[in-house]
């Protein structure tokens, strides 16, 4: 793979980085800014107005992926990608500028909400600007391995803002934590979503979208893709199991490790820490490993392990005594949701014709995400207040095993040619059929 090919895979990934960066500082600097916004007396209404806020971006997902998606097919994969970095970068400017409530009263709190559903359009479009784009620009016979980049790059983001977390906590005191530091990571994300933007702005546009030569009003629309919305539900389907898994794997992890398996805060961040590096060093081995013996083996073989594996290994975490054992068990969670990450964005592209590649994939991802990959914390919080901590593992195996419903019956699609009119099933064909 020549330097242009790299150059591409960095370029085209890179906002995912900067995307996952803020996604997570927000979540976990919300205990040092909540205070700075609502007024004071009462912690917990503090987080719960914070936390509000930060679930409005979940709901802006799907039209990120409406709007930006539309962009895509119409105007170009690289049109896309930089409006998608350019939000990035004005939604983290407005939180680390953002007045305190002691300065502008509820003004900070709005500024703090208009910055969130900027993010949310923006993480709404990105991933299937990104997805489309690493699936076309690259070698056809490696597209599982390009592709693969998408989620190291998502993994590096939570690593960067995980370790500057921990830098942050070392050398700041708590009230100075509370009063500026909370800002310094959003300063941070916003001269990255700079950099990315310059980046993209020389990019080149996918030769695949070149060479489309569907008529400019079909491409985007809503009425082309109803024409694959048996693709489109596909997508819903198969992100259903996955999206679940990934966030209870990474996002949920340290909460659980801490408020459920009884370890310190620090060791817990340390799992979580030492474990995505691992898990984003996964991605590319396993995507090279899809582009020699196809999709379905890797996506079959996550939903098998999720579906049987999940109870006993949230089970056994929950009376872990320590770092190791922990570590060991996330591990052998992440080895199995490899099977997933490392491949569904180069499989939902290739589902899909060019002029409607883009709005295929964003549409139906954020919505799957929005219903379940953004409210499996919050489930996981119900099952536990509500004294059945278990049943939430149970939730996660159920949605593992209706997506290995629809990975046995859907078709490989390693081989499609993109520069075809078609999608993966062809027109009028449905995708859920069986392989042959």
């Amino acid at each position: 793979m020549g330097i242009q090919h790299w150059k591409k895979i960095w370029v085209g990934s890179a906002g995912n980085m900067v995307e996952w960066f803020d996604w997570f500082v927000y979540a976990s600097f919300a205990t040092y800014f909540a205070g700075a916004f609502f007024p004071s007396g009462n912690p917990t209404a503090q987080l719960m107005n914070t936390a509000g806020i930060f679930a409005v971006g979940f709901f802006m997902r799907p039209v990120g992926g409406w709007l930006l998606g539309r962009v895509g097919d119409r105007r170009g994969r690289k049109a896309a990608l930089t409006l998608t970095v350019t939000l990035m970068s004005a939604s983290a400017v407005l939180i680390a500028v953002a007045p305190t409530y002691a300065v502008a009263g509820y003004g900070g709190a709005l500024v703090l909400l208009v910055a969130r559903l900027l993010q949310g359009l923006s993480v709404g479009g990105e991933y299937a600007a990104s997805a489309t784009y690493l699936t076309e620009a690259t070698d056809p016979k490696r597209r599982g391995f390009a592709s693969s980049f998408q989620y190291v790059s998502m993994t590096v983001g939570q690593i960067i803002g995980l370790g500057l977390q921990i830098v942050l906590q070392r050398t700041l005191s708590d009230s100075a934590l509370h009063s500026y530091g909370w800002r310094i990571p959003f300063v941070v994300g916003a001269l990255g979503a700079a950099v990315v933007f310059y980046l993209r702005r020389t990019m080149p546009e996918s030769e695949v979208y070149d060479e489309d030569a569907s008529a400019a009003e079909e491409r985007g629309t809503l009425r082309a893709l109803w024409r694959y919305r048996r693709e489109a539900f596909l997508v819903i389907a198969l992100t259903m199991g996955g999206t679940v898994a990934y966030y209870t794997y990474t996002t949920y992890l340290t909460k659980y490790l801490s408020n459920s398996a009884g370890l310190s805060k620090d060791t817990a961040t340390l799992v979580s820490f030492t474990a995505l590096i691992v898990f984003a060093g996964l991605q590319p081995l396993a995507g090279a490993l899809s582009d020699r013996i196809g999709r379905r083996p890797l996506l079959i073989t996550f939903a098998v392990g999720c579906t049987v594996l999940t109870v006993p290994i949230m089970t056994l975490l929950r009376h872990t005594g320590g770092y190791w054992p922990a570590l060991g068990l996330s591990l052998l969670a992440l080895v199995i949701v490899t099977g997933y990450t490392s491949i569904n964005a180069c499989v939902k592209a290739e589902l899909f014709p060019t002029r409607v590649r883009s709005l295929g994939v964003a549409l139906p991802y954020a919505l799957a995400n929005a219903l379940f990959g953004g409210t499996a914390e919050y489930i996981a919080l119900w099952f536990k207040k509500a004294g059945i901590e278990s049943g939430f593992f149970w939730y996660v195996a159920g949605c593992a095993a209706v997506s290995l419903v629809v990975y046995v019956t859907m078709r490989e699609t390693k081989d499609l040619d993109l520069t075809g009119t078609r999608g993966a099933s062809g027109v009028g064909e449905s995708s859920v059929t069986t392989a042959s």
